[in-house]
């Protein structure tokens, strides 16, 4: 567990992170450099997820030897599919982090939700709903991997 305080806006007691796959951790089907080893050492504190339509069919090759769970989701419904995942984690111990119209559930009901912009841009949906947006995944898990940077961001 990662537990951060962050003043004058809350306490963070972090199990869980959830990603959105292609947009987020990968463009184009393809893993986004950096992301491997972050994910790795993140895992010794939490649990990563992925959940997926997997638009490109590869995300279980993309992430064979990584630490995280990987849930394919149908293609109707999938901002409600990951809300219900993340929900059953547990709202107020998940971080989520997406890029896209249908992570944007998860993102605004998550204790803290991250938003992306990179090479597929960002739903401006997504961009109301999110606590932070990054410009690279890899910025993202820094802010869990150094949580200063995380205090820096979300301080009163």
């Amino acid at each position: 567990m990662l537990t951060i305080e962050i003043p004058g806006y809350r306490g963070l007691n972090i199990q869980h992170v959830v990603c959105d796959f292609n947009g987020t951790i990968a463009v184009d089907g393809r893993l986004i450099p950096g992301v491997a080893s972050l994910v790795d050492e993140l895992s010794t504190h939490v649990e990563f997820h992925v959940i997926t339509a997997d638009t490109f069919g590869s995300v279980k090759k993309e992430l064979q030897d990584i630490p995280c769970r990987v849930t394919i989701i149908p293609l109707e419904n999938q901002a409600e599919s990951k809300l219900t995942y993340v929900s059953e984690l547990g709202l107020d111990r998940t971080v989520c982090i997406g890029n896209g119209r249908n992570d944007r559930l998860m993102v605004k009901e998550a204790v803290l939700g991250i938003g992306l912009v990179q090479a597929e841009g960002m739903s401006a949906l997504l961009l109301s709903a999110s606590d932070i947006v990054c410009t690279g995944i890899v910025d993202a898990l820094y802010l869990l991997k150094e949580p200063n940077r995380l205090v820096a961001t979300l301080r009163s």
